[in-house]
């Protein structure tokens, strides 16, 4: 049994930090055959308990195994409405994989990939899903089309159920619109996906924010059961000295008008800010997203993170890919204040950190190192330190019960305090993994649907 997985090809570094295509090329069916046949076929598979959705996956390897490509996809589809998705953008090492017993003197078998192999081929082979579903003659409102929002939908259109999502921007897809970039997430494979749910019956209403065009009550009163899974855009800043200056954004409204307004584009009409030196403040997944496209959009980019490559929460790939790109990372240090001049950014000053003892979050306290104040050249600062979900749905619908810190209260079935309305995702979490946020939308679904039919 070889121990090392099967090389996922992918765009040289020094090409493809100057475009936005795709950096992971996919396997062949070589590959995948050769990667499949590392699965042991446990009898007591663990891989499927670190799975939010369910993927029963020693089933759909075994087909894989007998090149029953057809099978796989259908095993995959059967608790999974966004195989693409996953298989690209999901923290495999960190779920399935790390249940997998090949971990333990080896890698792992590489589910993730085989996952998204499985999807593409059934997308270039025409292959499509079964939906003979009679209608139960039940409603169901879907607030946010993001991944939460769309599991939810299509779990219960599978059922029979008329389902009809609100969407406040004039495509669906969320975060897998706005924020993931094309070279990690091309978008016509969520438009594919989203597809997939049209035919299923499910409907979609753009250019919609609940609690301004439309109101919770409104929606309980024309449906049988709603889901709030508006997701979590309202960015966070750090509040130093600076903020206010041209050339400070939020990673979520630059990546925005980059992924969703495509601005990375040559015609685009859409206006974003370009410079030579762009500071990125933070070290999650959105940060390195945020790196990675102004490292296309033509700057040198910095990011800046106050713990060390060891507590950085980023996915390891996207870190790993992110050097290989010719992006800095400035660990240990914190941004104290933004320097500016004729009320634009000219440049960063940061201190440097050490770590202390841990925190409530189990990782070492950063603590500031006295006179150790240095500056970074930047004409763009990008804050990429986390975000809230907006307060609007819970200002507009006042008995909704809410957590201090502004997500939505929903219990282990994903039920509100609100009889017939329940929540999930970002909304409820705070900004998570889109898979977490899957699979709060499958379990909304099944609480939706027995609450419906009960």
């Amino acid at each position: 049994m070889n121990k090392v997985r099967t090389p996922m090809p992918e765009q040289k570094a020094d090409e493809r930090n100057k475009n936005f295509k795709e950096v992971a090329l996919g396997y062949s069916i070589e590959d995948a055959l050769n990667e499949a046949h590392r699965c042991l076929e446990c009898k007591n598979p663990k891989c499927v308990t670190g799975c939010p959705v369910d993927v029963s996956i020693p089933k759909f390897i075994a087909a894989i195994k007998e090149n029953d490509i057809e099978s796989a996809y259908k095993i995959i589809k059967g608790t999974n409405s966004l195989p693409s998705v996953c298989g690209r953008v999901c923290p495999q090492e960190q779920q399935c994989e790390s249940k997998c017993v090949l971990g333990i003197k080896g890698e792992p078998v590489a589910i993730g990939r085989l996952e998204r192999f499985v999807a593409d081929y059934a997308r270039e082979n025409g292959y499509s899903d079964d939906h003979d579903v009679k209608s139960i003659g039940k409603k169901a409102a879907i607030v946010g089309a993001g991944p939460a929002g769309l599991t939810c939908a299509g779990d219960l259109a599978k059922e029979g159920v008329d389902v009809t999502v609100f969407e406040a921007f004039h495509k669906p897809g969320g975060v897998l619109m706005y924020g993931i970039p094309e070279f990690r997430l091309p978008k016509d494979l969520v438009e594919t996906e989203i597809e997939s749910l049209k035919s299923m019956g499910v409907k979609f209403e753009y250019d919609t924010v609940i609690g301004k065009t439309i109101s919770v009550d409104e929606l309980r009163r024309e449906y049988d059961t709603i889901f709030l899974g508006s997701g979590a855009g309202l960015p966070r800043f750090m509040n130093i000295e600076g903020e206010e200056l041209i050339g400070v954004c939020s990673a979520n409204e630059y990546l925005t008008r980059i992924n969703l307004m495509k601005a990375y584009e040559e015609d685009s009409k859409t206006p974003i800010l370009k410079g030579e030196n762009i500071v990125v403040v933070g070290g999650g997944n959105v940060a390195m997203d945020s790196a990675r496209c102004a490292k296309r959009m033509g700057a040198d980019v910095h990011i800046v993170y106050r713990r060390s490559m060891e507590e950085l929460p980023a996915r390891k790939e996207e870190v790993h890919h992110a050097i290989e790109e010719g992006i800095h990372f400035d660990l240990l240090c914190n941004p104290t204040r933004i320097l500016g001049n004729d009320g634009a950014v000219t440049g960063i000053e940061c201190v440097k950190m050490e770590l202390g003892e841990p925190d409530s979050s189990g990782r070492r306290r950063p603590v500031v190192i006295e006179n150790s104040q240095f500056e970074l050249p930047a004409d763009i600062v990008i804050m990429a330190i986390g975000t809230s979900p907006n307060p609007l749905i819970r200002k507009t619908t006042p008995d909704l019960k809410a957590e201090k810190w502004g997500g939505i209260y929903a219990d282990d079935n994903m039920a509100t305090n609100i009889e017939g309305i329940y929540a999930g995702g970002d909304a409820v979490t705070g900004a998570a993994t889109v898979i977490l946020a899957m699979g709060a939308g499958k379990t909304a679904a099944k609480a939706m649907l027995k609450y419906m039919t009960k």
